[in-house]
């Protein structure tokens, strides 16, 4: 409790308690009445008092006593040893060589720096804050009907399994009844053959009984034995009867897991926090610098892009008819192969982690779902590049039937939003097929125009910002941007495949902010992952090369 105030905030003197004291000793702190004020200025003891009217209480600084000289105040502060010190500190010689300065000085940075502080608390940080909490509840939603949707897709698989085993079952069933049958045809015929052979046998005794019986010599003379022909037929008429033997092997448990599928581990939820707060006002490294190299172990076909997929593992693509995914050891986890069999043009992921493709020759984007690929949206035109939205659009860069390019929004295959005109109505974007498309976080769409030498930026609604066309530094050529990507800071990256081979950072509104030269060799598809690790693929070296350029 304030010394000053009472519980009921009653203003007491603070050294007998008398009501409403009329004086305040503005370096001790503390409310007199008349009486004390008088003893308190007598009392040398420690400090000189500074006794003003209370209306004037705390109207100069606080200053602190010396640690050392208990009955002086320090006036000074030392910038080496940060501490508050006493004109006999400074004569004492403790300080010798240190930079001493006024502590009201030093006490107004302070302020400065707390005001500050209070200021970016208030405007930046805790409004961030109740961002995040206000978007905790949807991100549990979202949480509890994508965990639906995944068990949902793991219980399909397994009656996908299930089905299959039981057709498998079903089927060697049937071929098991078709041999029964078979042979049981076999026996019924050789019961038939056996029945009548035994009515012949049994008749051939009871003419033999009865020739023994008479006697007739004619008879006698006459018999001929089938004894022979009995037998014969006793050793030929056999039949040998048998099923196919069931031979299986060990169930593998490792193996069945490997081949029902696999829980890719998303970013580790402990990470989310930090990574939204870091986020504000992150700053550069003075020298970004190379963290990881992902060797595809192919360097004989063109490594064009990546998708980061999340924090562990990343799609690529090749000029071919596959795209593949590596965790960040270079280990191949998966691989798919292109509906058409032709090489995808560009590849992305979508929040829910489905793989997106375009196919040029089948005029489709299409989807990766439970492990099917799926027509997903048919093009009137060519689908070029593609990327998913936070809002879970695609969109798609399209050349038309008159070699005219655009973005198209779509909302599953349905257009919400065409973009090829400024609003002078000129062309946008030039009429080449290289292009490259990424969304920003404050919502702007932002291309790589190869061919127009320029990254294009309109806003949400298809409404031009800004065309960013610049040099090189050394070379004082077109920037030819290729690859392009944007971070937590809304920054823009977007990487020259073919004159500098570096990777230039702009802001949201197209300032250039610095290089990131690390030695690439023409660095073509770029990625960020949740930390803003940069991805950049290296065509002909089948290297990904994973850069850190955040504090």
């Amino acid at each position: 409790m304030d010394p000053c105030h009472s519980a009921q905030d009653v203003l007491s003197c603070h050294l007998c308690e008398a009501h409403v004291p009329p004086y305040y000793c503005d370096i001790c702190q503390i409310n007199l009445c008349k009486t004390c004020a008088g003893e308190h200025l007598l009392d040398e003891s420690q400090v000189v008092h500074r006794v003003l009217p209370i209306t004037q209480r705390r109207s100069t600084p606080n200053y602190p006593k010396c640690s050392k000289h208990a009955t002086k105040i320090c006036e000074l502060h030392c910038d080496q040893c940060d501490i508050p010190i006493c004109v006999h500190c400074v004569s004492s010689g403790d300080h010798l060589g240190h930079r001493a300065v006024d502590i009201l000085k030093h006490f107004e940075r302070v302020k400065e720096k707390l005001r500050n502080d209070l200021q970016e608390l208030e405007e930046s940080i805790y409004p961030k804050y109740q961002e995040i909490a206000s978007n905790i509840p949807i991100q549990i939603a979202e949480l509890n009907q994508n965990a639906k949707k995944l068990k949902s897709e793991i219980s399909k698989r397994g009656e996908d399994w299930h089905r299959e085993i039981d057709s498998i079952i079903n089927k060697m069933q049937s071929d098991v009844n078709e041999v029964e049958s078979r042979q049981l045809t076999v026996l019924n015929e050789l019961r038939g053959e056996i029945n009548d052979k035994m009515s012949d046998i049994t008749k051939n005794i009871a003419d033999l009984k009865k020739i023994l019986d008479s006697n007739d010599v004619y008879r006698n003379s006459e018999y001929k034995s089938n004894i022979a022909k009995f037998k014969t037929q006793s050793t030929t008429s056999k039949r040998n009867v048998s099923l196919p033997i069931f031979t299986f092997q060990m169930i593998n448990t490792d193996e069945l897991f490997k081949k029902f599928g696999s829980l890719l581990t998303p970013s580790k939820m402990e990470s989310i926090l930090p990574a939204e707060i870091s986020a504000l006002d992150r700053p550069l490294l003075d020298v970004p610098k190379i963290i990881t190299t992902i060797d595809t172990r192919n360097t004989t076909i063109q490594l064009q892009y990546v998708t980061c997929l999340n924090d562990e593992a990343i799609w690529t693509k090749w000029d071919f008819n596959s795209i593949y995914l590596y965790d960040l050891n270079g280990k191949l986890l998966r691989s798919i192969q292109t509906k058409s069999g032709y090489t995808p043009v560009d590849i992305a992921v979508t929040k829910s982690g489905s793989l997106v493709y375009t196919d040029v020759f089948r005029h489709t984007v299409n989807i990766e779902r439970r492990t099917q690929i799926e027509d997903l949206i048919k093009i009137i035109g060519k689908p070029l590049s593609v990327c998913s939205t936070s809002s879970e659009d695609l969109l798609v860069m399209v050349k038309d039937l008159t070699n005219k390019t655009k973005v198209v929004r779509y909302s599953g295959s349905t257009i919400k939003q065409s973009i090829q005109f400024d609003n002078k109505n000129q062309p946008l974007y030039s009429s080449g097929e290289l292009k490259n498309i990424c969304e920003n976080k404050n919502l702007d769409i932002c291309v790589a125009d190869y061919g127009g030498c320029a990254v294009v930026v309109v806003d949400l609604d298809g409404n031009f910002r800004f065309r960013y066309n610049c040099f090189t530094s050394t070379t004082n050529k077109p920037f030819m941007p290729y690859g392009i990507v944007t971070d937590s800071q809304s920054c823009i990256l977007v990487g020259d495949s073919r004159v500098s081979f570096c990777i230039q950072i702009l802001d949201k509104d197209g300032q250039f902010i610095r290089n990131i030269d690390c030695g690439l060799l023409r660095p073509m598809g770029l990625c960020v992952d949740s930390r803003d690790n940069l991805f950049v693929a290296e065509d002909r070296t089948g290297k990904i090369k994973k850069i850190q350029y955040h504090t």
